[in-house]
């Protein structure tokens, strides 16, 4: 299977609920998220990716679930490809899902594995395997043992991509970068690897990292595409100074939580999108001063480098 030109600055929008967190659309406020899908795909970011960790996806209901899934892709409109996160205690409702995904019309989607109980490599395989023989899209299968509770080893996951013909792509979030250097070891570069973790971008790049997924575009996007356009054109020295820019900014998001943050730091900037939803809890007022302050001063860098 051939996947969509899946590169560069893959954006995780938050999603927006209604104050209430009730009312039409089962508290999801559609207004919002079209608002939020316009700014990030007017900013250039190259592909939008809704219902990861950062959008809420395990606290919403199902409906809620498939509501965000087909607004975000009707409000992104095909402008740039839609990574669709997919992510279930069961098989049958992962599959139920990635078939809904395909039928709303993404172009792939990133498959998360959870559990109760730890999966052994071979319940992980049939787990992957049985998701990926119910949909014709090219699957990008996601580790994020924090979130997940499930470590799936580089080994493991180019075992996946040999043998699960429409798995083409790996997205790693451990933390830990020799693991995205194992991946691109293992398969000589030519299997498509994306860093999940915010502070390991400027080595993930480095490492040969086809993109990064992110939810610092919500905030900064500028600084996120600047970074991207200096590592491919080699210019390292501008890189290290975009990613130096704004690592308080991806360090305080990621410590402080990335739906709690992302929603606050919206708002500062004149985008509602709600409160997290419980147990999350909104950012503290001391929090979401120094926020803004961090954001103050990126947009004041950006402008007088631009």
């Amino acid at each position: 299977m051939s996947a969509p030109t899946i590169q560069g600055i893959v954006a995780y929008p938050v999603t927006p609920f209604t104050s209430s967190g009730s009312g039409s659309n089962s508290g999801i406020d559609t207004d919002a998220l079209a608002k939020l899908i316009d700014k990030l795909v007017e900013s250039g970011v190259h592909a939008i990716a809704p219902l990861g960790s950062t959008g809420e996806s395990a606290y919403l209901t199902d409906e809620e679930w498939h509501t965000v899934a087909e607004r975000t892709i009707s409000a992104v409109a095909g402008r740039v490809p839609t990574v669709v996160g997919i992510s279930d205690l069961t098989t049958a409702g992962a599959v139920r899902r990635a078939v809904a995904a395909q039928r709303y019309g993404a172009d792939t989607v990133m498959l998360l594995p959870a559990s109760y109980w730890k999966l052994s490599e071979r319940e992980l395989l049939r787990h992957f395997t049985t998701v990926a023989g119910a949909i014709d899209l090219p699957i990008m299968v996601y580790n994020n043992p924090a979130t997940s509770g499930i470590d799936m080893s580089p080994d493991f996951l180019v075992h996946l991509v040999e043998h699960v013909d429409n798995i083409t792509m790996i997205k790693e979030s451990s933390g830990d970068i020799t693991r995205m250097q194992r991946i691109a070891q293992l398969t000589d570069g030519r299997v498509p690897f994306f860093n999940g973790s915010n502070p390991l971008i400027f080595q993930a790049l480095a490492a040969g990292a086809a993109g990064w997924c992110t939810a610092a575009p919500c905030l900064i996007p500028r600084h996120c595409l600047n970074l991207w356009d200096a590592m491919q054109s080699g210019s390292l020295t501008d890189a290290r100074r975009q990613f130096r820019d704004m690592l308080p900014i991806l360090e305080f998001i990621l410590n402080g939580g990335l739906p709690t943050t992302v929603k606050a730091g919206l708002r500062t900037l004149g985008l509602d999108v709600g409160e997290p939803r419980l147990p999350l809890l909104p950012l503290e007022e001391p929090e979401t001063r120094h926020l803004a302050s961090l954001l103050s001063n990126a947009h004041e860098l950006a402008r007088t480098s631009a």
